[in-house]
């Protein structure tokens, strides 16, 4: 129980006063204040909240009811007790009925008796005022629910107009739209659709209510998935093409699909986009880049053939400075050898034209003729290449195109030697779980932030601001092309100076003996 309340005590006799006061700080009151004369507690009382007031009957000048009448009106919640002689009992009883007085105790009083009171007097002191709280908390609510209610009307009346403003503004936005919106159900039927999707689809509204969206919309590399929608709040789908019926044509598209929620349940809203001409330019430009470095590949071997033929010395010796010089423009035509070859590459993947051979072979042997290759790059720098190989078999086949897959090694752990510091480890880790294979390339490099992970696998993306590569930009691209070409997923798990670990997952691909051509 809360000790702390204030208690003033009020008797002419000062010897009643001291007892009490030494009573009560006995049981932990703390707060206690005694007077001997009615005039100087009255004016204590005018200037310090008290919250329990104990007075004798019977005192010179003015008697105890007088005084705690006075006291009820300077303090209208504090509680108050009377202490009385037998001979006043019947006023005492009056007083409590008069001016409220809480409990009247005869001298002389049972301590234990007196205690018991005080405590239950302050704690009706501790509620009278919690609920005088609570009322004008409630006053002050009621007014302001007064003038919320006055206000309600006109606030209703303002904010329908602005909805009625807001929804015929959204209408004309969504039929004037030049993409096409659809909305449609966790169903995939269509519930409803703009001017532009009717456009694209060469039909009219009534035609097109309730058909599946995704048999009107298709992929050629990968069917639209019912998992992917309820897994993801958004998704947004590329390579897509629309069927218009009535062109008997295909249109390519992109789509953003959205979900969205009403009073009831859950829709989707799908904004569709016509990339006809994006594809168009992107077509132009891919075969113009396909012609380019297609026609540069026959003078860049012949200027390598050339270079050999001279270090060779089949026209003569040379000096070490001409070696030195021809040496330098070998490798630098090679280097755009290569850069012309992965472009032909991509472009080949990103057309269709590139087809995988697939045949059984031993993933294990392969990453040892990969480590062979890039051994003589790994020793500059006193790199250690180990395989671990989780399964512990001596033979691990797969069914893939070896010549990819050997690509996508070479390029992993070539990237690994190239940003790992000196005298650090470049592992690749070998892990089957039932027909699933995972290759790991794990380096001690510089790492990648979070930011750099994200673009990683794009084209032309060098890897990092701290300028990890100087290369085109293509080979982890390319990889990405050729693992998801597979039916796999490529993946980069990296901090910055904590190293990098590339990951490539190729699905039902162990033990599988099936040749695709």
């Amino acid at each position: 129980m809360d000790k702390s309340g204030k208690i003033l005590i009020v008797d002419d006799e000062s010897m009643v006063t001291r007892t009490l006061s030494m009573l009560l700080g006995l049981e932990g009151f703390s707060n206690i204040t005694s007077f001997n004369e009615v005039k100087p507690a009255l004016d204590y009382i005018k200037k310090n909240e008290v919250d329990l007031i104990i007075s004798d009957f019977i005192m010179p000048k003015m008697n105890g009811i007088d005084f705690l009448s006075e006291a009820k009106k300077i303090q209208k919640d504090v509680t108050t007790i009377l202490l009385t002689g037998y001979a006043d009992k019947e006023n005492a009883i009056r007083a409590i009925n008069d001016i409220g007085i809480f409990k009247y105790i005869e001298k002389p009083w049972d301590n234990t008796s007196l205690i018991i009171n005080i405590k239950n007097a302050l704690v009706q002191t501790r509620l009278k005022k919690e609920l005088d709280k609570k009322i004008k908390e409630l006053e002050i609510a009621n007014k302001k629910l007064e003038n919320y209610s006055k206000d309600l009307e006109n606030t209703i009346q303002e904010r329908t107009y602005e909805l009625l403003q807001s929804n015929s503004k959204l209408n004309a936005v969504i039929s004037s739209c030049a993409d096409g919106i659809i909305l449609f159900n966790q169903d995939l039927k269509i519930t409803d659709l703009n001017n532009a999707s009717l456009n694209l689809f060469g039909q009219n509204k009534k035609e097109l209510l309730q058909k599946n969206l995704f048999d009107l919309i298709v992929s050629e590399k990968k069917q639209f998935s019912k998992a992917d929608l309820i897994k993801n709040e958004t998704l947004f789908l590329r390579n897509y093409s629309l069927i218009n019926y009535k062109k008997d044509i295909k249109i390519p598209v992109e789509i953003s699909i959205a979900q969205a929620f009403n009073d009831k349940d859950k829709f989707f809203v799908a904004v569709i986009r016509d990339c006809t001409y994006q594809k168009e330019t992107e077509r132009l430009r891919d075969d113009f880049i396909a012609t380019l470095t297609h026609d540069l590949r026959t003078p860049l071997l012949a200027t390598i053939s050339g270079l050999e033929f001279v270090l060779d010395e089949q026209l003569g010796a040379i000096s070490k400075k001409q070696n030195d010089l021809f040496v330098a423009m070998k490798k630098s035509s090679e280097d755009m050898l290569g850069l012309v070859n992965a472009l032909l590459e991509v472009y080949r993947y990103e057309a269709g034209k590139t087809y995988l051979c697939k045949t059984k072979f031993d993933i294990l042997k392969l990453t040892n003729e990969c480590f062979n290759e890039l051994l003589p790059l790994a020793q500059k720098s006193n790199i250690k290449l180990n395989i671990n190989n989780s399964s512990k078999d001596k033979e691990i086949f797969v069914n893939a195109d070896k010549n990819e897959i050997r690509r996508v090694i070479t390029n992993l752990v070539g990237n690994a030697i190239s940003h790992s510091q000196n005298s650090t480890n470049v592992k690749v880790n070998l892990t089957k779980k039932n027909k699933d294979l995972k290759v790991d390339v794990i380096d001690d490099g510089i790492g990648l932030s979070k930011e750099d992970c994200n673009k990683l696998f794009n084209r032309f993306c060098q890897g990092t601001d701290q300028k990890r590569s100087s290369s085109t930009g293509l080979g982890l691209y390319l990889s990405r092309q050729i693992i998801e070409a597979h039916g796999g997923k490529i993946y980069v798990e990296s901090e910055p100076n904590r190293g990098s670990k590339f990951t490539f997952e190729l699905k039902n691909s162990i033990n599988d003996c099936k040749v695709v051509l």
